[in-house]
């Protein structure tokens, strides 16, 4: 198998190639089994009477550190050798994949540093720094805060745990497609968060690895979503990085991205923007409805449903809850029906 070398990190990586894909994700359903939570998968009554089919919940939003990072989090760092534990382990992160290297590296005996710009909501800041990591808060945008991390490695001698453009990465995002195929066999579509493309490159393998028909659809914000300029363009570009109620999708997938554009591209069917007043009804609908608490990349595939924007097709639909890390004086001010105007012309900090 070809070989490629990790950008950053001196370490080498397997190139992912669909042949292996579903290898590697058992296999890092394997590793992580005993560290992580198997969500469930449930039924929702409103929704599938909404998008007139059936429509089940994927409730990675109930994962230990409150989103789906974990799982491949704990997938890179359980692959860490003893002497690079000792080193300590170093990220850039909009928030949850922060706290997932956060506790997943205190769990493995190591420490963490987290780099994040000053976009990063403070409740997962301090959620971040409740797990003992050391936080470095450096620009207005994730690419700025990334650029910390080749100084933390040269200086510092740490080990970079990627966001998503990584195998081990995608592989444990991916245990969720083998979780969601077991839940409900005949899948016909699911909907997924899209950011930086671990995520949606994860299930997508995974799920189209034993259900080959079946549709998997990336949502995003619809400013700043860097993965949907970059496929539009055929190649990564950068974009400017805005306040987003789905602030987890935020950032680029990086100039030199080596897997998660090529995943997304050749396996997402369809990628959809919503509004942030779509995704603000999302989060309504999901704690009215559902009774749950969703951050807006959490919520955005029910906002995608309540919006109209999933057209209706054959055979059960799952919706990726992804996270439930929202502050929760703007959960209150969301619920409570207030406009809180992310992304409109003028808008301040005041409202993280």
């Amino acid at each position: 198998m070809e070989r490629i070398n990790s950008s950053g990190s001196g370490r080498q990586s397997t190139v992912w190639v669909s042949a292996s894909a579903m290898s590697e994700v058992l296999k890092a359903k394997r590793r992580i089994r005993d560290h992580i939570i198997e969500t469930p998968t449930i039924y929702s009554t409103d929704l599938s009477s909404l998008h007139g089919a059936e429509v089940f919940l994927k409730m990675e939003h109930h994962q230990i550190t409150g989103s789906f990072k974990l799982r491949g989090a704990t997938n890179t760092i359980l692959q860490l050798t003893k002497q690079e534990l000792s080193r300590g382990v170093v990220t850039a992160s909009t928030g949850n994949h922060g706290r997932a290297v956060a506790y997943a590296a205190k769990a493995a005996g190591s420490s963490a540093t987290i780099c994040m710009s000053r976009l990063v909501p403070e409740n997962k800041v301090s959620e971040i720094i409740q797990l003992g990591a050391d936080v470095r808060i450096t620009g207005s945008s994730y690419d700025e805060a990334e650029s910390e991390l080749g100084r933390l490695v040269n200086e510092e001698g740490r080990v970079i745990v990627h966001a998503s453009d990584d195998p081990a990465i995608i592989a444990g995002q991916g245990t969720i497609g083998l979780e969601i195929v077991e839940a409900v066999p005949n899948v016909g579509t699911v909907l997924v968060p899209l950011g930086s493309g671990g995520l949606s490159a994860g299930i997508a393998s995974a799920v189209k690895a034993m259900r080959r028909h079946a549709r998997v659809i990336g949502l995003t914000m619809e400013r700043g979503a860097a993965m949907k300029a970059s496929l539009e363009a055929g190649h990564p570009v950068q974009v400017k990085e805005y306040e987003s109620l789905a602030d987890a999708l935020c950032g680029g997938i990086g100039l030199n991205n080596k897997l998660t554009f090529t995943l997304c591209r050749d396996l997402l069917d369809d990628v959809i923007l919503l509004s942030e007043s779509e995704i603000s009804a999302g989060i309504r609908y999901a704690y009215d409805h559902e009774n749950e608490v969703l951050e807006g990349a959490g919520a955005i595939g029910v906002a995608s449903l309540v919006a109209g924007k999933i057209p209706r097709i054959q055979g059960p639909t799952v919706v990726v809850l992804s996270g439930r890390n929202i502050g929760s004086e703007l959960h209150r001010r969301l619920i409570a029906g207030e406009h809180v105007p992310f992304g409109e012309p003028g808008d301040g900090n005041d409202h993280n």
